[in-house]
């Protein structure tokens, strides 16, 4: 993608305003908590302690609004604390430029690093950053600095016990995660009726299994329907691709490909009715047709082989999911204390620890997107603050803080949040501006519009950045209007700075990128990897039954599934980039990828049919695990160097298995083909160097 397209698709991205569900309850209790603080810091305190509660209460409320599993007031607390440390830290350097300089450098690349932990982190250090920048230009002492600090914190505390005490649609997120992925499962069952091989994205399973991990008294104190439901739809989702396969389910067409349509139908009404009283914490309503058709018909089976297997595996785990929602079962052991094993183990705050640990450890290296963020970020906030304190403006820190607030570890996000940000502002500073200057409000006025402004922000938060950019910089300037200092300077001066912002921020990403096209080819070996350690474990399990170990099996489809979401987000941002791959056009990164999807998908029919521990074993299956063994590695090899793809040893197993099957071969032989056609697209479908 050229320089001049990469912009256009920034701009577009960066100001389009999208439609999505608001939550006006949960919106007015955050804006309450702002209210309540700068309310009390008013009557009790000063103005100017008003406005460093209020940045606290603000940025507190609005870290509960990310996407995290976490309970509310855990965010809203934690993210109160890093922004009291954030400040007092600010305070103790501010008054020495040279000092703050230094400080700021070392802190922002610190919390730079944040990103390695996840999104949600990165947003709340990013917001310590802002926040550090913003408070420390409101004179005070020592002593000051740890008023501040500890109004800061107690807005946190505000936000959490609101939280705790009017809580709005608890365990909402958990119950639109598992929702979702039931939803998904069922459109995936209807799709399947017209295109059997259709395709299906495993990340709304992925994030309803992140909703699962839950501590233990998490776990005692889940609603029932978020118990035992995520398992069987799991399962549920291999089986109905086993089952409209062609190639290894119902022939294409005739009576068992009507009764097949039929199957898939039912499962799709059934599991809609479970999300929709998941979603909603009601009782289940099940389609009374539905359920009728997954039964085994009064004439008998139309099903025969492995069609068959795969229908009556269906209805027992459609009959599971039903049994899950019918209400409230407290597994009990023989000692007579409840069993809370059966959840995904969350680690507490003390265990959170080492994790984050690992997690910056793992991207402390030159070549990552991370830390190459953080020494990108550390250099602009500080080359932005050196360069506004040489300016005769006032509130030179509105550049900087919006230099941090709109970078990215990427190139798309980070130039569509530039162009949000400086259209927002615009708006934002004028209409804010505008009522300053001509309405002249007084401290409790400007305090009014200023939680108006935080009330907009949480509501229309996943709008778009554009909008949360207006709200914020209305916010801000009737913050500082509190104070009395919000006509101090110009809607030109504020725009200006915002602007230079802006500039610094996307400059920094052209002279120092961190660029991922160039990873394609590395995320695509990662995902053949993990494609061929699934297949080995599946093949190894129709080897030697008896010898099956569930748990290698699960955690081989949990790494494939890691790396095609990786794969998937690398290709997207690559596609914003204006850099192009030498060998890896657009079109063959799809095909690529195609290819490698459908060894995941062929291994995920095969699982579907897994043989009982006490069934015979398949010598074969165990002989082309083996070549397999032999062969992906040195593929994914051969992916990353650009090199041919060599499959001899899978082809020759092959052929010798097929010629034992015979006429009629089994399911395992037939997926076994269908995996060895997928390394042939994947070898055809990539370009190598000559050599």
């Amino acid at each position: 993608m050229s320089w001049s397209r990469a912009l256009k698709e920034a701009v577009r991205s960066g100001l389009t305003i999208e439609r999505t569900r608001l939550e006006p309850l949960v919106a007015v209790r955050g804006a309450c908590g702002v209210a309540i603080v700068i309310g009390l810091t008013l009557w009790l305190g000063s103005p100017a302690l008003a406005v460093s509660s209020a940045f606290g209460a603000m940025s507190s409320g609005l870290a509960t609004f990310q996407q995290s599993w976490r309970p509310r007031p855990l965010l809203a607390l934690a993210a109160a604390g890093g922004l009291a440390v954030s400040t007092f830290l600010g305070y103790l350097a501010g008054a020495n430029t040279a000092v703050f300089a230094a400080g700021l450098a070392v802190w922002t690349l610190l919390t730079g690093m944040a990103w390695a932990v996840g999104p949600v982190s990165g947003l709340v250090a990013t917001q310590m950053v802002a926040v550090m920048l913003v408070t420390v230009t409101l004179p005070t002492s020592v002593a000051g600095a740890v008023q501040h600090t500890a109004l800061i914190a107690f807005g946190g505390v505000v936000q959490a016990t609101l939280i705790v005490l009017f809580p709005v649609r608890p365990w909402g997120v958990q119950r639109d995660a598992l929702a979702d992925a039931l939803a998904g499962v069922a459109d995936y069952a209807r799709r399947l009726r017209d295109d059997p091989t259709a395709p299906f994205d495993p990340q709304l399973l992925m994030e309803a299994r992140g909703a699962a991990a839950l501590t233990p008294r998490q776990a005692r104190n889940r609603p029932w329907q978020l118990r035992g439901l995520r398992g069987p739809v799991e399962r549920i989702r291999a089986v109905l691709a086993s089952l409209a396969d062609p190639v290894v389910g119902a022939p294409h067409v005739g009576p068992q490909r009507d009764r097949v349509r039929e199957l898939l139908a039912a499962t799709g009404s059934v599991l809609d009715a479970v999300a929709h009283a998941v979603r909603r914490g009601e009782p289940v309503r099940l389609p009374p047709a539905a359920m009728a058709a997954l039964e085994v018909p009064a004439g008998g089976p139309v099903l025969d082989g492995a069609p068959r297997r795969a229908a009556l595996r269906l209805m027992a785990l459609v009959a599971d999911v039903v049994e899950a929602t019918e209400g409230p079962v407290e597994a009990v052991t023989s000692e007579g204390r409840k069993d809370t094993t059966r959840h995904l183990p969350r680690p507490g705050v003390p265990g959170l620890v080492p994790v984050v640990l690992r997690a910056v450890r793992r991207e402390a290296r030159w070549s990552s997107p991370v830390l190459r963020h953080s020494v990108r970020l550390s250099a602009v906030a500080v080359s932005g603050y050196l360069l506004v304190t040489a300016l005769p403006w006032e509130h030179g820190y509105w550049a900087p803080m919006t230099s941090v607030m709109v970078m990215r570890p990427d190139f798309g996000q980070t130039y569509a949040r530039g162009v949000a940000r400086f259209a927002g502002t615009l708006a934002g500073v004028a209409l804010g501006g505008a009522v300053v200057a001509l309405a002249d409000p007084g401290a409790v006025v400007s305090a009014v519009l200023a939680v108006l402004c935080v009330g907009l922000l949480y509501l229309l938060l996943r709008t778009g950045y554009a909008v949360a950019s207006a709200c914020i910089s209305g916010y801000v300037i009737f913050l500082l209007a509190i104070a009395g200092e919000g006509a101090g300077q110009t809607v030109a001066e504020r725009l200006a700075l915002t602007l230079l912002g802006g500039a610094l921020a996307l400059a920094a990403y052209a002279v120092f990128p961190a660029w991922e096209t160039p990873l394609l080819r590395n995320r695509l070996a990662d995902w053949v990897t993990a494609n061929g350690r699934y297949a080995v474990a599946v093949f190894e399990a129709h080897a030697r039954p008896a010898d099956r170990r569930p748990r290698e099996v699960r955690d081989a489809l949990l790494d494939a599934r890691a790396a095609r979401a990786a794969w998937e987000q690398s290709l997207a941002r690559a596609q914003q980039e204006p850099v192009g791959h030498p060998d890896l056009t657009r079109d063959t990164a799809e095909a690529a990828g195609t290819a490698v999807g459908a060894m995941g998908r062929v291994t995920m029919l095969l699982e579907a049919h897994l043989p009982d521990p006490d069934a015979p074993g398949t010598p074969e299956a165990g002989a082309f695990a083996a070549a397999l063994n032999e062969t992906l590695p040195a593929a994914a090899d051969a992916v990353r160097a650009s090199r041919p793809l060599a499959r001899h040893p899978v082809r020759t197993a092959l052929e010798r298995w097929q010629e034992g099957a015979g006429e009629r071969p089994g399911v395992a032989v037939r997926c076994a083909d269908l995996l060895a056609e997928a390394l042939d697209e994947l070898a055809a479908a990539l370009p190598h160097r000559a050599r």
